[in-house]
């Protein structure tokens, strides 16, 4: 009966006790979520701090995660709560559904006290972000200093103001008022050359200044420091040129030059011969009395700029007779004592002429000579710009070819319709070195023949015999196509030997030995009766090494002769001398060493070699193209031809021959028939009446005129004299069907067509 009577004070302080429990609950609950919108918009403002960082996506995601959490468990914690009310309405408290809704209170106060501690955790991320945004604003307001340091807009300085080094301030001034200027000019651009850096510029202001003080003098000394001594000086002929009997400072000049790498090789093929010819011509001239000159040396052919793999395909068969001539005049300039400067870039050239924006610490070399090709000329042109003009008169320019003065002659060539490629130079014709005599409106400087053997070699080569074969000239088998009919005649007498690059595209019966050097060339030739010519290449060198090893030469005619007027090879040239043959030099030697065929006439062919059989030949070879020939050549032509003087004295009026050439006859062919050459020297010496008068040529009236280019000359009929008005329109090649020219001749030595008998 007493459980009764006290289950309602029980109710009641249970009831009191539950109430007080959900009032403190309930007060936990409001301030928690009170504070849940902060936390959350909290937490995504400092989320937005990482915006910047690699991994933002990823945390904007694990907010909106977490957030999703919460909002869980406030769900949950609403629920136990209305739970609760409903209990506590009812007044049915049931022991079980109370200690669930404990067990569930407890659970919740666990995660509470869970979510507490991701709440520190989330405090030491903010502040770890917070920590990255104030290392990623330092190191963006760091760039941005950089960005204006080097731009020079510090908003802290003025732009007047250059930064001054920490042991380096700036001097004072006073009567240098361009300083400052070069100063700033200085701190923006002391990388655009790096002759700056050769001098100590690093960037830094003492450097600066102490180039622009004591190297320029824009600027006053640093304390302590004196001006640097004057730059030296190179002597330039002070010395007398000696004939060389070694190569060994060549080799040195060309060491690490991998496009002279053919070139440095014939020439230790043949340094025995050069040295030997050096001695002969001592012994022959007074060689004593020689200046050595400054030469530049510079074929824009083996160029990088020229792109034209010249160098580079030397060793496989490419064209050889450019090389063999530069590599021939630079072993002649050597020998002869001179001072060589080998370029082979335009970056070579810069350096050589001194085109810097800095000083040179050594003063430039000012050249006596400069050799070089069409190609090169154009790139010193473009080097030098128009200061070119200051080395016009001692330019040389090889052009294997030859360049026809109306073809020279810029403004001639464009009214005419004669602009070429590789014309319009408006050089002095003579300035143009071929490589064979063919145009007296040039000069022949030609190349070596190498027939000579060294000690060695010869000992090699002492018990080769003669052999019943031919030798076929073409390295390129393309040279071969359509010649098998040719091939197949030859064949019947002959066996056919090859240097060819590819088997399969030449007849089956050819002994092939491929792409070979020079000394196995020698051997092959030495071997052979007969050297076959394809009818291309056109004047190389090789059929006249044919000649110099005893063998005939088998020259097929062109018909018609080949010129820039109807060939695709000679399209461009700047000349239109007609070709009357593959090798033109030796059809005038003739026979028994040279035999002129046409290769579509079976009985033509086979009646040059049924007459080669029966001759025994000796090796022959003209005194122009051997070293001691070339050697003797040039000096002469360094030594005496001189386009730099207003009145030329070389050759010797001596050796001047005067003659007429009847209307539509060249100067060339007058002279020619005559057993002499024409000599455009002599020109400007027969272009005025009182000098023809002498001549026994009668001008009742003259004039003066530039519309001819075969001046001077004489019409008979009215017994009037025109003079050529432009020097540069001197021609010997062409003619006028109603002008008689009045030609300048002279003789030559024999062999040595370049040089008038008293040249010497």
């Amino acid at each position: 009966m007493d459980m009764p009577l006290n289950i309602q004070p029980l109710r009641v302080m249970r009831k009191s006790t539950l109430k007080r429990i959900i009032l403190v609950l309930l007060g936990i609950c409001v301030v928690w979520c009170m504070s849940l919108p902060f936390f959350i918009l909290s937490k995504v403002g400092h989320e937005s701090i990482r915006v910047a960082a690699e991994n933002t996506l990823m945390q904007k995601r694990k907010v909106w995660t977490e957030t999703s959490e919460v909002q869980e468990m406030k769900r949950i914690f609403v629920k136990f709560l209305d739970d609760l009310l409903n209990n506590f309405e009812s007044f049915n408290f049931s022991s079980s559904h109370f200690k669930d809704n404990k067990e569930k209170l407890q659970s919740l106060q666990v995660e509470m006290e869970a979510e507490k501690a991701k709440g520190q955790s989330k405090d030491e991320m903010i502040k770890e972000l917070r920590s990255d945004k104030l290392q990623l604003l330092q190191q963006v307001t760091r760039l941005e200093e950089l960005l204006k340091l080097q731009m020079n807009k510090a908003e802290t300085k003025s732009e007047d103001e250059i930064p001054e080094d920490k042991n380096c301030q700036l001097p004072r001034m006073d009567g240098f008022p361009d300083c400052m200027g070069k100063l700033k000019w200085m701190n923006s651009m002391w990388k655009s050359d790096p002759c700056y850096s050769s001098y100590g510029v690093n960037g830094s202001l003492c450097s600066f200044i102490v180039y622009l003080s004591e190297i320029e003098s824009w600027c006053p000394l640093l304390s302590g420091r004196v001006a640097r001594p004057a730059v030296k000086t190179l002597k330039v002929e002070s010395y007398k040129a000696e004939v060389k009997d070694n190569f060994e400072g060549l080799h040195r000049s060309l060491v690490n030059k991998t496009q002279f790498s053919w070139i440095q090789q014939r020439i230790k093929s043949m340094e025995e011969i050069w040295v030997e010819a050096g001695r002969s011509l001592s012994q022959k001239y007074n060689l004593t009395e020689r200046r050595a000159k400054q030469i530049l040396v510079h074929p824009g052919v083996i160029t990088n700029e020229a792109d034209l793999k010249i160098a580079e395909n030397a060793f496989s068969g490419g064209p050889l007779g450019e090389l063999v001539q530069w590599s021939d005049l630079i072993s002649t300039l050597h020998i002869l004592g001179h001072n060589l400067h080998l370029s082979a870039s335009e970056g070579s050239l810069k350096e050589f002429f001194g085109i810097s924006n800095c000083p040179l610490q050594y003063s430039k070399v000012e050249p006596n000579l400069i050799y070089t090709d069409i190609i090169g000329l154009r790139q010193i042109q473009t080097v030098l710009k128009t200061s070119w003009t200051d080395y016009r008169c001692i330019i040389r320019v090889l052009d294997s070819f030859g360049t026809e003065p109306d073809f020279n002659h810029a403004v001639w060539a464009s009214n005419h319709d004669l602009k070429c490629p590789f014309g319009g130079l408006s050089l002095i014709p003579m300035q143009f070195y071929t490589m064979f005599p063919h145009t007296p409106d040039n000069t022949f400087l030609g190349f070596v023949v190498q027939h000579q053997l060294s000690s060695e070699e010869h000992e090699q080569l002492e018990s080769t015999k003669r052999q019943n074969q031919a030798l076929v000239y073409g390295k390129r088998a393309t040279f071969w196509q359509g010649k098998e009919a040719y091939l197949d005649i030859i064949h019947k007498y002959l066996d056919i030997h090859g240097t060819v690059d590819d088997s399969a595209l030449i007849p089956d019966y050819v002994k092939n030995h491929g792409i070979v050097k020079g000394t196995e060339v020698q051997r092959l030739l030495r071997q052979s009766k007969l050297f076959v010519g394809l009818s291309f290449p056109y004047e190389g060198p090789a059929p006249l090494e044919a000649l110099a090893n005893g063998c005939a030469f088998l020259n097929p005619r062109l018909e018609p002769p080949q010129s820039s007027l109807n060939s695709k090879f000679f399209k461009g040239k700047p000349n239109t001398r007609e070709v009357t043959s593959q090798h033109p030099y030796a059809e005038a030697i003739g026979e028994p060493y040279v035999w002129m065929v046409d290769m579509n006439n079976q009985t033509d062919v086979e009646r040059a070699i049924t007459s080669i059989l029966n001759h025994n030949i000796e090796p022959y070879l003209p005194y122009e193209f051997t070293c001691e020939g070339m050697l003797q050549r040039v000096n002469v032509l360094i030594e005496k031809q001189d386009f730099c003087s207003a009145a030329p004295s070389w050759p010797p009026l001596s050796a001047l021959r005067v003659l007429k050439a009847e209307a539509g006859v060249s100067c060339k062919k007058v002279c020619q028939r005559a057993g002499l050459v024409c000599e455009p020297a002599f020109f400007p010496h027969l272009n005025n009446d009182k000098n023809l008068a002498s001549y026994n040529v009668d001008c009742q009236t003259s004039e003066f005129s530039d519309k001819y280019i075969v001046l001077p000359a004489y019409n008979s009929s009215s017994k009037q004299c025109l003079f050529q008005q432009d020097p540069l329109l001197f021609s010997c090649v062409r003619s006028d069907q109603s002008l008689v020219r009045i030609c300048p001749c002279r003789d030559y030595i024999k062999d040595q067509i370049a040089l008038c008998k008293e040249c010497i």
